[in-house]
This record gives C-alpha cells, structure tokens and sequence, in this order.
C-alpha cells in the first residue's frame, strides 16, 4: 500500500468487504442479464452517428488514482473539443440516441464494467474529472476514501443538472461554486453513514426516481 493509500485507509474493513462481495455478485450479474439491451443500444448508437459505441474520459477515482470510466456514446466524435466538460441543456454536441440515453441512464450502464474490475462500486460518489476535482478542498478530498459509484445521494438530487445550468449565465462557475459543492456535501453525508443496507436504499430510490 502506497502512501496515499495509507492516508485514506479508514473506515469499517468489514463493511468494505461486504460491499465489494455485493458489487462483484450484481455488476456480474447485471452485465449478463442486460447482455441483449446493451447489444440493442450499441447498434442504436452506430447506426445514429460516426464513431464508437463507447465514450471513455479520464475520473479521479479511490486513493486519487485516475481511471478510465466507460460509458456509452451520447455525444458526437471529439465533442469535448468543441465545448465544456459540462453539458447544459439541450447542448447541440448530443446525439438523438444519446438524448433517450441520457434520459433514462442507460448510457451509464457499461460502467458496470467498472465496477466488476474494481474501478468503482455500485453506490459511491460519482467520479470527477481532474479539472474539477483540483477545486477539492481537504476534507471534501476524504470522498476518496472510498471507491466512486454509479449512483449516490447527489445523482438522484441533480437527475436533471444540465436543466439547472442552463438556467445559469456562467454554467462552468455554477456548477463548481454551488452544484459540485453541495454533491460534495452529500457525498461526505454518504460517507459518514455508509453501509450495505444504506447502498441497497440508494439502488431503490435511483431506480424510481429514473422511472418518474
């Protein structure tokens, strides 16, 4: 174990391992019940606009450690290089697909790739990109005690971010003066309270609020 590793390893290892069990079991399961889906969404994806079916970015993950997130493609090619690492609204950069995607969080499913090799977990805080995740102050940076998830506290809060950024004059200072700040502020919430149970409540109530 590294020394950032030695700086973050708190917590109840109990309740780690718990957790860990649980993602492998569900990711694992989950990638091959939805096997058909995710081949029906991949040639969505091809047929509606150039370029590969999966999307991949750079997130600071456990311990700061940056990994590869898989998602599937909502945006046309390069679409980073032709605007913000933020979408707002109903940014032009989006795909007919990925606006359905979007939507209902399918594109978020690949990252059950992620989770399955241990990159992140089912519930966690969702993962930044480094640009954003330098503005961390100390004790916001102890989210990365624990691996990031698909789901948590924040996501469910801000189902609908590029909608309220729109709202905004300065969407990018929006989003990292108040949006990012209070999903931190959850994030931690999450991370003083976690536990497997508190993880399956949280499965539960993404899941509705998806289906609103």
């Amino acid at each position: 174990m590294d020394e950032k590793q030695l700086y973050y390893e708190k917590g109840n290892k109990l309740n780690d391992v718990l957790k860990r069990t649980m993602d492998v079991i569900l990711s694992l399961a989950g990638l091959v019940i939805i096997s058909p889906l995710l081949f029906i969404i991949s040639i969505c994806i091809k047929l509606d606009s150039r370029g590969p079916v999966f999307f991949k970015q750079t997130r600071v993950g456990r311990y700061e450690e940056p990994f590869q997130i898989f998602k599937f493609r909502t945006m046309i090619v390069d679409a980073e290089k032709k605007g913000k690492q933020i979408t707002v609204g109903k940014d032009s950069r989006i795909t007919k697909t990925g606006q359905f995607l979007r939507k209902y969080k399918l594109d978020e499913l690949p990252q059950l790739i992620n989770v399955l090799i241990g990159d992140m977990s089912l519930v966690g805080p969702r993962p930044e990109v480094p640009k954003y995740t330098a503005y961390y102050t100390n004790e916001q940076k102890r989210i990365f005690e624990i691996r990031p998830g698909i789901t948590d506290y924040a996501s469910i809060k801000y189902r609908n971010e590029n909608e309220v950024l729109a709202k905004s004059e300065d969407p990018e200072k929006t989003y990292i003066e108040e949006v990012m700040r209070d999903k931190l502020s959850l994030n931690l919430k999450y991370l003083d309270q976690q536990s497997v149970i508190n993880d399956v409540k949280i499965i539960f109530m993404t899941i509705i609020a998806i289906l609103k």
